[in-house]
């Protein structure tokens, strides 16, 4: 039986504890004070769960945690609040560049892709195509 919590199917064979931060918004951390508060071992696979306390753990995720598309609605609006009052941050935002401090004249090619082209290597092409 595959158990489904905030519309998103955890899976079966992984431990709860682990299972629980396939959702968006949970961690680890959070994944352990809410199998705390439903009183369920973290160690437990998912495919042993009883359905009651599946029950339990997916009313006290949806009554007490704001998560997936809600959450995922919230940082989007707080990301476009950041624009539209033209803050720092904002146009960083809107820029697609590092928004939190980091340096950007090395190191910030996950934030703006691999794309990495030198002079040097431009050079050589055009002496080599002459």
């Amino acid at each position: 039986m595959a158990v489904r919590i905030s519309g998103v199917t955890i899976p079966n064979e992984k431990r709860v504890e682990i299972a629980l931060t396939y959702i968006y918004g949970i961690g680890l951390k959070r994944a352990n004070d809410i199998l705390k508060t439903a009183k369920v071992s973290p160690d437990a696979r998912v495919k042993d769960l009883k359905e009651d306390e599946a029950n339990n753990l997916r009313n006290i995720i949806e009554k007490q945690h704001k998560v997936e598309g809600d959450l995922r609605r919230e940082v989007l609006g707080n990301i476009k609040r950041l624009k539209e009052i033209n803050s720092y941050r904002g146009s960083r935002h809107a820029k697609n560049l590092p928004v939190r401090g980091q340096r950007t004249k090395t190191n910030n090619r996950t934030v703006r892709g691999n794309r990495r082209s030198t002079a040097v290597s431009v050079k050589k092409q055009i002496a080599q195509k002459t």
